[in-house]
């Protein structure tokens, strides 16, 4: 008799082994090792992809759309090198990833609660589900303002779109999950005639792209901006998300190659999606002598339409588009986040009837949010700006616990990061701390001068890096050297897979760890208070 699996893993869902049921194919678990020829790496590719391109698609919502056009409207073609730097940000941050979902079989949300005790889990979780059911709201805003741009009632759109929403999920299928996901993709398609409508200047957007440069100048305006389009497109939502899909797909070790590769041409297609929102939001300006005007991504899309009907429609469209595939994504990150907190079934492989808790969760998350957006004299501009700015607050977080997550080798074994790769993390994580402070910082006190916070924050920073350097080395010359455990007895690289979570050593931090947690936690607390008391001010006008 063949021993369950869940008990040499820590897989908490059943559904969650098996075959890979991808949208375009089909991959056995009993199928072994198959021939590396081109033609058997093309199927398993075609039944591997779908996560990074979903995440990444995803993260072209309504917000990024607005962002992305507000930048194209504001200063033309010259902040989109801003976009080249982001290419690597992504990949670094998702493919840590992609290697915990498919080593783990858990969730994010479930081994920061394990591995780092209840309190920092209901406090990253918390704060996701706030932020993400704010991020769905803005989700929901952006159908509200296609409908608009249309004639029609966002009172008869919002609900259309939230039903269908819920009816996708709710298939009981991840195959047509999956599959109506790459529809609401193919659509972002349009993206091409409508940039090939905006008159592109293709020699100048590549100088832009390689050739950093503020139209105007260096600005609080610019240097916000600059900030918003990092926030908009490095979520923490995003680490949440592609983990727990690539579980619930089944991806493991041995197509972490794959799940790579799908990853990469997700944040390629993302930069490029940006890119040409990006010039069409110029177009928008120069055809309408707008320059600096940007209000909204429904204005934009009304002046697009004065002077082609047909374009404004296209922007509308991929306005509209983009807020499904955000608010599917973004309300499935914050369900699955529930079934890893809760240890309750959470698998788009179940029926309905069979998993209830995690889709009356996804259910009442979109319910809530669709009618916070259609009641009368809602604060929807506050909740934009609530949005941008927690976002702001819980990046340099998120990814924090994702890299001590990824150099833990009770965790990830043979899997942890390299020496180079935890450089690299760690220099996203300075500059990423840098700008949450300044949109923290001018979101609360909007007089501040951003670009001398900006400098001293990068200053404090610089030094604060160094102690901690200094600190580091003089720690570890102290301590004896120490080597990995061994792998298992008859396992290698390519099937080794994180045990049961109560098999695994506690962490144990050093000195200098838990106090920089410790701070974080404080930052982030201080932060959290600083933002309530905004927005009850904004509320009352």
């Amino acid at each position: 008799m063949t021993a369950d699996p869940r008990l040499r893993t820590a897989v908490l869902d059943s559904a969650h082994l098996g075959d890979i049921e991808g949208a375009f194919g089909r991959i056995s678990v009993d199928a072994g090792d198959r021939p590396r020829t081109l033609k058997v790496r093309l199927v398993t590719m075609l039944a591997i992809v779908g996560p990074g391109l979903v995440v990444m698609v995803g993260d072209n919502d309504a917000g990024g759309v607005s962002t992305y056009a507000q930048a194209g409207q504001n200063y033309g073609y010259s902040l989109m090198w801003v976009l080249l730097l982001l290419i690597p940000v992504l990949v670094v941050n998702q493919e840590m990833v992609v290697r915990l979902g498919a080593v783990t079989g858990v969730g994010h949300a479930r081994l920061i609660n394990e591995r780092f005790g209840r309190g920092w889990g209901w406090f990253s979780v918390g704060d996701l589900f706030v932020l993400n059911f704010l991020t769905i709201v803005t989700e929901f805003i952006g159908i509200g303002l296609a409908a608009d741009y249309f004639g029609i009632s966002r009172y008869v759109v919002v609900p259309t779109a939230a039903v269908a929403l819920v009816a996708v999920m709710a298939s009981g299928s991840f195959r047509r999950w999956e599959r109506a996901m790459f529809a609401f993709i193919a659509i972002t398609l349009l993206q091409v005639p409508m940039l090939l409508m905006s008159h592109p200047d293709f020699g100048r957007a590549a100088r832009d792209f390689v050739v950093p440069g503020i139209s105007g100048g260096v600005s609080s305006d610019a240097v916000l901006l600059i900030i918003a389009i990092v926030g908009t497109t490095v979520a923490p939502w995003q680490l949440f998300f592609q983990q727990s899909n690539i579980v619930d797909k089944r991806i493991t070790p041995r197509f972490i190659g794959y799940e790579r590769a799908d990853t990469v041409l997700g944040a390629f297609v993302v930069v490029l999606g940006a890119a040409a929102l990006v010039m069409t939001g110029d177009w928008a300006a120069r055809s309408t002598g707008t320059e600096g005007a940007f209000t909204d991504a429904g204005a934009v899309a009304e002046l697009l339409g004065h002077g082609d009907h047909l374009l404004g429609s296209i922007f509308a469209i991929v306005l509209l588009d983009a807020s499904v595939v955000g608010a599917a994504a973004v309300t499935l990150a914050t369900s699955y986040a529930f079934g890893d907190v809760f240890g309750i079934k959470h698998s788009l492989h179940r029926s309905f009837s069979d998993a209830k808790r995690f889709y009356l969760s996804y259910t009442a998350m979109v319910a809530l949010a669709a009618g916070v957006v259609l009641i009368p004299g809602a604060p929807l501009g506050v909740i934009t700006t609530a949005v941008q700015a927690l976002a702001g607050l819980l990046l340099p977080s998120a990814s924090v616990f994702l890299l001590l997550l990824c150099n833990d080798r009770e965790v990830l074994g043979p899997w942890v990061n390299r020496r180079w790769l935890n450089v690299v993390a760690i220099v996203i994580v300075a500059v990423l701390l840098v700008l949450s402070g300044i949109l923290m910082a001018t979101t609360l006190f909007p007089d501040l001068d951003v670009v001398e916070t900006a400098e001293g924050l990068s200053a404090v920073l610089a030094v604060a890096g160094a102690v901690a350097m200094v600190a580091l080395r003089l720690a570890a010359s102290r301590r004896p050297p120490s080597s990995p455990p061994p792998l298992p007895s008859g396992l290698d690289r390519a099937t080794w897979r994180m045990p049961p979570l109560t098999l695994l050593r506690p962490v144990t931090w050093s000195a200098g760890t838990r106090t920089g947690m410790l701070a974080l936690r404080g930052y982030l607390v201080l932060g959290a208070l600083l933002l309530i008391v905004k927005a009850l001010q904004l509320g009352r006008g």
